[in-house]
């Protein structure tokens, strides 16, 4: 470890501290620690180390506000509210008492603390800070512990945390996660959400409390309460009709209750022994969604109007957020149920088994332009086709409905080669269809006296693999003409692949192979590895751990897979 020096400590007079091996003074009281100029811990001394319990390697490196500054809460200081911060950032000495660090065992630390600009190695400046504990926990709880108001820096800095961290979902269910952990405990020992669905029923979705700092739920409490009454002037019910916001507490809910929600309220203030409420609307652009009630049950005070105002500003940017989310789930919904109706239903063709898999994208994810299909010929012939449209919305899936419908026209229609078929397919995607561009594999699957055969053309599509019963396999990768509508005038090829008895023939989408930071090469060797290893196992069973164990950690896209595998031959037994 570097010596790391402030200049003025180089000049105490002799006896008063005696200096540790890093170069700072070992203090009998006061730890102390030294921050370059990004905030990031540089030195300690043996008294900081004891303070902190942590060692030097453990805090040497680290970024001193997200490693140690914390509220009376345990909770992570916005930087924007942390004096410390703004002393350290003025470049001029301040202090403080009455703030928290963080131990090692995560129990919190009451210091009073002075930070000073000092000069470090090679001119560099940063800034020393000296700390010493100022009591227990009990008798240093700052002003802010006996009640919920916050500054109005702290009121800006929570509300740009809101947006930030609910607009960064589209999941209506995280969202109200990130909701109750950022007001629980900040704000309140209880948050409570309560919920409009779409079909007008009112949900109580989320109790939570903490304990510790953690949040934990109370789910007896949730599920589902009685219709909003029209007439009643309880808060709750004004709140879900979107009519106000109101302060709470035991003595509103003692009388009789004017409808079903008031006595899920009695209830609830009951259990949780709340002494102070707030409750909000949650308003969407264009509907109340629900209400936000934020309680104290435990810590002394009661809310004000200024929490309650503090609180419309939340419950309002979560109206925002869960509108949102609600409008891309039920767009996603609508995709996927239209991209689920268009695949296909699997053909009984005699000897042949066959299995196919569609999976859509993770949840921040839109779906996709993936498909497949199969469908049988007026020449006994088995058509099989996989493809993918270029995109990630509902645009996407409605140009993969329009390129499947064509290209099954085309194969109906013409007694012509998988190339010639799709050149007429190309064409229409370039000149008539909606879809931008998509890749291929269009393939005759059909008998001879040679056994099965496989004729095929593959327009810049992942290429198909083969293996075989005793777990050989191979990709199909002899030809790889270009993608659909592209607009290039090229002659495409046909293969003829031979499927060998109890073969197993893998069709899939990009899905399957690629993610973020590897290579392509690396997830065709991952797909050839665990299809080679399934190939003994029955077919539907094949496609669920293929899925499973294939499809790369972190893929964001559609995977559809289409799977088949021959019969025995003649007089062999047929164990799929």
């Amino acid at each position: 470890m570097s010596a790391w020096s402030p200049d003025h400590l180089d000049r105490q007079p002799p006896g008063t501290a005696v200096r540790s091996p890093d170069g700072l003074p070992d203090l009998l009281h006061a730890g102390m620690y030294v921050v370059d100029d990004n905030g990031s811990i540089v030195s300690v001394n043996a008294r900081a180390e004891a303070l902190l319990g942590r060692t030097a390697d453990e805090l040497v490196g680290r970024d001193a506000h997200e490693l140690l500054h914390r509220d009376h809460l345990g909770q992570t200081l916005p930087r924007a509210s942390c004096s410390m911060m703004q002393a350290f950032l003025s470049g001029r000495t301040g202090g403080g008492d009455r703030e928290w660090f963080r131990r090692g065992d995560a129990t919190p630390l009451p210091v009073t603390w002075l930070v000073t600009p000092c000069r470090i190695d090679d001119g560099a400046t940063g800034a020393a800070v000296l700390f010493y504990e100022c009591g227990s926990g009990s008798e240093a709880l700052p002003p802010a512990a006996e009640s919920p108001t916050l500054s109005q820096l702290e009121r800006l800095a929570l509300l740009a945390e809101t947006t930030t961290r609910l607009t960064s979902t589209l999941d209506s269910d995280e969202a109200v996660a990130r909701l109750v952990r950022l007001v629980v405990p900040r704000l309140a020992d209880w948050a409570i959400v309560d919920l409009i669905t779409e079909s007008d029923d009112v949900w109580r979705t989320t109790v939570a409390t903490h304990h510790d700092g953690v949040v934990v739920r109370r789910e007896d409490l949730e599920g589902p309460l009685p219709p909003v009454h029209e007439e009643s002037f309880m808060p709750l019910s004004r709140a879900l009709r979107g009519a106000a916001s109101a302060l709470a507490g035991p003595e509103t809910y003692q009388g009789p209750p004017d409808s079903g929600i008031t006595v899920a309220q009695q209830r609830l203030f009951q259990v949780t022994g709340l002494r102070s409420a707030a409750i909000a609307p949650i308003r969407g652009p264009r509907a109340v969604l629900g209400a936000l009630t934020l309680g104290l049950s435990d810590r002394p005070g009661s809310f004000t109007g200024a929490e309650l105002s503090l609180l419309e500003d939340i419950a309002r940017r979560a109206g925002l957020a869960l509108e949102n989310a609600r409008l891309y789930q039920r767009q996603r919904h609508i995709a996927e149920t239209m991209q689920r109706h268009l695949l296909p239903q699997m053909p009984e063709v005699p000897g042949l088994r066959m299995a196919a898999r569609y999976e859509s994208a993770s949840e921040s994810s839109q779906v996709g332009g993936d498909w497949y299909d199969v469908f049988s010929l007026s020449d006994g012939a088995t058509a099989v086709a996989i493809g993918d449209v270029v995109g990630h919305n509902i645009d996407a899936a409605a140009g993969m409905a329009q390129v499947r419908n064509m290209l099954r026209a085309y194969a109906w229609a013409l007694e012509e080669p998988p190339s010639a078929i799709v050149e007429r397919l190309d064409q229409a995607v370039v000149n008539v269809a909606e879809a931008s561009m998509a890749t291929l594999v269009f393939g005759r699957v059909e008998q001879s006296e040679d056994g099965w055969m496989l004729r095929w053309t593959n327009a810049g599509h992942p290429p198909p693999l083969l293996i075989t019963h005793d777990g050989r396999s191979r990709f199909l990768d002899e030809e790889h003409d270009h993608l659909l509508g592209t607009g290039l005038i090229r002659a495409r090829t046909d293969t003829l692949t031979a499927l060998p008895p109890l073969s197993t023939l893998v069709l899939y989408t990009d899905g399957l192979i690629e993610s973020p930071g590897h290579t392509l090469d690396r997830g065709l060797a991952r797909l050839r590895q665990h299809a080679a290893a399934l190939a003994h196992r029955p077919l539907h069973v094949f496609c669920d751990l293929l899925l499973e164990r294939a499809r790369p950690v972190g893929n964001d896209d559609d995977v559809a897979l289409l799977v088949f595998r021959t019969p025995a031959e003649v007089g062999e037994a047929d164990d799929r």
